[in-house]
């Protein structure tokens, strides 16, 4: 692989581009594609072929890390639970349990099941959107209310939410990243820093208001309008999934029952912090984020398979050819996550995120304006890279840090760092989460972005306000 160079102003092409070309064509794999390879050919010098050789090694040096292949695992794995337990009957159960209570049988109640699956299942981001927008897509549709709401939904609800909870993949990650700068009580911090994280309580929370009322601004007001007349799509659009291979015809003998989706789920929910307790001997906090989550959806998948055979509902036959087709669903989405990790790991290389960050510290601002700067140099990081966790890797040996040389608390700045990622992730048309959350709702990928922009922006600006506030206060 090429060496890092010298950060400059070119070390922001690639995921430039990579943004204009997505927003201009709406081809994600070709935007991320040609992303990575600018990068490369930065690194060679400027040499295009020279590029396009590093940009195909880049992608396969993704699968080096091991965490990054059990990412890209547990996406295969997760479309074979989700259309496990959709082929055997549990969705469906689950759905009819609701509309028989009359918990979901209006736009309200489909709105509010989308934020409380994205709240409750918090393990990962990722996994939140995927089941979400498996269980609740089907009383979208019926409801007819688009698939855009639904996408902003979730995707306001996985890593908002995430990030303010410690003992998951997230929290594992960011107390890692905090034990590197020698924190002496790093879950301390992570939880006095929850108060002060005023973009992801600012994004829930107007979610749960949109859930709650279904207020629909810009772009999203014509999306709903489009679904009332029973359009799932706006015209010339499509999502970059396979739709059936993830909602397949029931299979089996067994009617269909809310305790096949429930029990394979709460056993992938509570098997996170065993998981991580495990590969932490004994520490939940220093357990391995992304092999706790493979193993919870691997867990749920054959507690799965487990209930169906007892059940007598499918054969292993059908289950293994149900479970492959799930995760044949998901192969689309594994390539945008391959692009996408290939272009953060080139972006890193060429400096974006230093450059970025060393321009704001040449400015030179006092403490009253240094938490925003901390919140919305991590925001243009985040969009720029389209990762939320590598702008967390940027930001918080930068952030947290400074304040400690400053004699600032350091709660709000780790506070700033993270919300700073999370807004960048939910505005960015090549974050991951974005990616995932179009994805999980079989909506076109731009439209969840152009959809979600105004109120990821609302948010955004509470957030700019608040810690100024925070700043002058501290």
């Amino acid at each position: 692989m090429p060496p890092e160079i010298d950060p400059s102003w070119t070390s922001l092409l690639p995921p430039v581009l990579a943004i204009g070309l997505a927003i201009g064509t709406r081809q994600v794999y070709l935007s991320l594609g040609a992303g990575v390879w600018l990068g490369f050919t930065i690194l060679s010098g400027w040499n295009p072929l020279a590029g396009l050789g590093g940009a195909i090694e880049g992608a396969v040096t993704v699968l080096a890390d091991a965490g990054n292949t059990r990412v890209l695992l547990f996406t295969l794995v997760i479309g074979a639970l989700i259309a496990t337990v959709e082929a055997g009957g549990g969705v469906r159960g689950f759905v009819e349990a609701l509309e028989r209570r009359g918990w979901a049988s209006s736009p309200r109640g489909a709105r509010l099941l989308a934020f409380l699956v994205g709240v409750v299942i918090f393990i990962e981001s990722n996994i939140t959107v995927l089941v979400a927008g498996a269980v609740s897509r089907p009383l979208f549709d019926r409801q007819r209310r688009s698939r855009e709401m639904l996408a902003y939904l979730i995707d306001s609800t996985s890593a908002a939410v995430c990030v303010l909870i410690p003992l998951n993949a997230w929290g594992a990650y960011v107390l890692q990243l905090l034990s590197e700068q020698g924190v002496e009580e790093p879950l301390r911090l992570f939880v006095s820093s929850i108060p002060y994280n005023v973009y992801a309580l600012a994004a829930v929370a107007l979610a749960a208001f949109v859930a709650v009322t279904g207020w629909a601004v810009g772009p999203m007001r014509t999306a709903e309008a489009r679904a009332m007349r029973g359009e799932h799509h706006a015209a010339g659009a499509a999502p970059d999934v396979d739709e059936r291979a993830l909602v397949p015809e029931p299979v089996g003998t067994i009617p269909p029952r809310a305790v096949n989706m429930l029990v394979p789920l709460a056993v992938m929910v509570a098997a996170m912090p065993l998981g991580l307790a495990v590969t932490g001997g004994g520490n939940l906090l220093e357990g391995s984020g992304s092999t706790s989550v493979l193993w919870a959806v691997l867990t749920g998948l054959l507690v799965a398979w487990g209930m169906l055979l007892a059940q007598r509902g499918m054969t292993i036959e059908q289950l293994t050819s149900t479970g492959l087709k799930g995760a044949g669903g998901m192969l689309g989405m594994a390539f945008v996550l391959l692009l996408a990790l290939a272009l953060g790991a080139v972006t890193r290389q060429l400096g974006a995120g230093e450059f970025v960050a060393a321009g704001v510290a040449d400015a030179g601002v006092g403490p009253a304006l240094l938490l925003p700067l901390v919140f919305l140099t991590g925001a243009v990081v985040a969009f720029s890279t389209g990762t939320s966790w590598g702008t967390f890797a940027i930001m918080i040996p930068i952030a947290v840090p400074a304040a400690g040389v400053l004699g600032l608390p350091l709660a709000p700045f780790l506070a700033a760092s993270l919300a700073g990622g999370i807004f960048g992730d939910h505005a960015s048309p090549i974050s991951d989460t974005t990616i995932v959350s179009s994805l999980a709702a079989a909506t076109d990928h731009i439209a969840h972005v152009r959809t979600q922009l105004p109120y990821a922006l609302g948010a955004g600006a509470v957030a700019v306000v608040g810690f100024a506030l925070i700043g002058a206060l501290i």
